[in-house]
C-alpha cells in the first residue's frame, strides 16, 4: 500500500509540473501578444525562389537574448521547416505551425550559430536571421539538413543586389 501511495504521489507531482509549465506557457504567450506584432504572411506571389532548404524551424527570440523565446501566436513551437529565399524576402514554411514571412528589406544581419533557445549545438550548426518585426529586432533559428547550404543563404542576404529587391 505504502508504494501505490508513493507511485501516486510521484504522479500527482508530475502531472502539477505539466499544468505549470502549461499555464506559464499560456501567461507568456498572453503577455507577448500585447508587445510583438502578428508575424507577416507570406504574399500570395512572392515571386521566383532563389534559394531553398529544409530542416528544422527552432525558435524565434528578441535579439541578443537567445534565450528569451517568443511563443506568442504559434512561434514558439519547434517545427520541421522548409524556407525559400525570394527576393522581396524569406518563406518560412513550418509543418504544423503558422508559416510567415521575414521581408528583405528588414532583415538586418544573417550569422552561423551554436546556440538558440531550444537548441545548442557544439559547433556554428544553426543558421541565425537577425530581422525587424516594427520596433523589436528579433532572432529566428534554422537547423538546416544540409549545412552546405549556409554559405549560400549569408551570400544571398547579404548581397547588396538582392537586399534592393534587384537582380
Amino acid at each position: 500500500m505504502d508504494r501505490l501511495l508513493l507511485v501516486l504521489g510521484i504522479v500527482v507531482f508530475f502531472l502539477l509540473c505539466l499544468w505549470g509549465m502549461w499555464v506559464g506557457w499560456r501567461r507568456k504567450s498572453r503577455s507577448q501578444s500585447a508587445v510583438v506584432p502578428p508575424f507577416p504572411e507570406i504574399p500570395a506571389d512572392p515571386g521566383e525562389v532563389r534559394l531553398e532548404s529544409t530542416g528544422l524551424y527552432l525558435s524565434t527570440t528578441f535579439a541578443g537574448n537567445w534565450q528569451d523565446r517568443i511563443v506568442t501566436r504559434g512561434a514558439g513551437l519547434r517545427t520541421g521547416a522548409v524556407w525559400r529565399l525570394h527576393s522581396g524576402g524569406i518563406a518560412v514554411e513550418r509543418g504544423g505551425a503558422p508559416d510567415f514571412w521575414i521581408p528583405r528589406a528588414s532583415v538586418t544581419g544573417v550569422r552561423r550559430d551554436s546556440r538558440i533557445a531550444g537548441k545548442v549545438m557544439g559547433t556554428d550548426a544553426l543558421l541565425v536571421v537577425t530581422w525587424r518585426l516594427g520596433d523589436l529586432e528579433l532572432d529566428t533559428g534554422f537547423r538546416g539538413d544540409d549545412l552546405d547550404d549556409y554559405p549560400q543563404w549569408i551570400d544571398k542576404l547579404t548581397d547588396h543586389d538582392i537586399k534592393g529587391g534587384a537582380q
